[in-house]
């Protein structure tokens, strides 16, 4: 079954009395799964990151009997039953306009409840979709990312040193979910290999004629179109089977072409790899009702992005 938002939103909201190593054991009882994070941080403290997280209440205590002010990180997706779309507001990028733009043309609904981060930004929790694969990305020049299968979140009451993440709007109504693939190509859409002939059989070559088409493609590009071109190359590279250390080596030496440094292009593919193989697997999780009653907003005001 799927995990109850309403309860987990009244699981974290704000309560003095409450430390992290309690809000976590309340968290893993609910069905909840939940990892250590660095105090202060956003850096998983265990090996494995959020493939570690569990429902298991003794390793819960022995984790935060440990790092008794570790932040709290939910793997999302499928591991939990909890997407999260992350608004951020910065200098050069209004995630808040990009999400006021897709709430518009109806790409995206209100989330069941919001979250401020340290930052200013949002994140709003919707429940994954049952059975679909609903990858993490990034849509960098929107200002929004999507947290789903692959990814984590950190979540109230965790602390950095620029404040708190804290509940900020719980929505009346039945919890709805989102197509975060519709949401992503309004947002940003993925460009396309131009339409010659001999990319048409691109899916039916060899892994080494693919990777060579994607590198002279990737070397063509042009500035503002690097970062996702190469991500989109790296992400069809996976699609092919096509070892991690080759794309790196292959689309790598076309993107220096192009104008991005090694350390870049190296966290690029990475993640490109990342989004397409997501390793998490599914935790347990229950259902839970909700106990506590956090203030309720109105929907048209659930993004809090008036």
């Amino acid at each position: 079954m799927s995990l109850n938002l309403y309860h987990l939103a009244s699981l974290v909201a704000p309560r003095p009395d409450r430390p992290l190593g309690r809000v976590a054991g309340d968290l893993a009882s609910a069905g909840v799964p939940v990892f250590p994070c660095v105090p202060g941080q956003k850096r998983p403290l265990t090996a494995r990151g959020f493939h570690d997280a569990t429902t298991d209440l003794a390793q819960i205590e022995q984790w935060w009997t440990r790092w008794p002010d570790a932040n709290l990180g939910l793997p999302t997706g499928a591991a939990s039953g909890v997407v999260v779309v992350d608004v951020d507001v910065r200098e050069h990028v209004d995630g808040g306009e990009s999400m006021r733009r897709a709430l518009d043309a109806g790409r995206a609904g209100v989330p069941v409840f919001t979250v401020v981060s340290p930052s200013g930004g949002r994140h709003g929790y919707y429940p994954a979709t049952p059975g679909v694969v609903q990858r993490s990305w990034q849509a960098a020049r929107a200002g929004v990312d999507f947290r789903g299968d692959g990814g984590y979140i950190v979540i109230p009451p965790s602390h950095t040193a620029a404040g708190s993440y804290r509940l900020a709007t719980v929505r009346q109504g039945a919890a709805v979910g989102i197509d975060s693939d519709a949401l992503r190509d309004f947002l940003d859409p993925r460009p396309a290999l131009k339409p010659r002939a001999a990319d048409r059989g691109m899916a039916q070559s060899e892994p080494g004629v693919v990777v060579a088409r994607l590198a002279a493609w990737v070397a063509g590009l042009s500035e503002g179109e690097r970062n996702r071109g190469l991500f989109w190359a790296a992400c069809r590279a996976a699609e092919h089977d096509i070892p991690p250390a080759t794309a790196v080596e292959a689309l790598g030496a076309a993107a220096s072409e192009a104008g991005l440094g090694p350390r870049e292009i190296a966290t690029t593919v990475r993640s490109a790899y990342r989004t397409t193989h997501p390793t998490s697997s599914p935790a347990s999780r229950t259902a839970a009702p909700a106990e506590a009653s956090p203030v309720r907003v109105p929907v048209g005001a659930g993004w809090g992005l008036a």
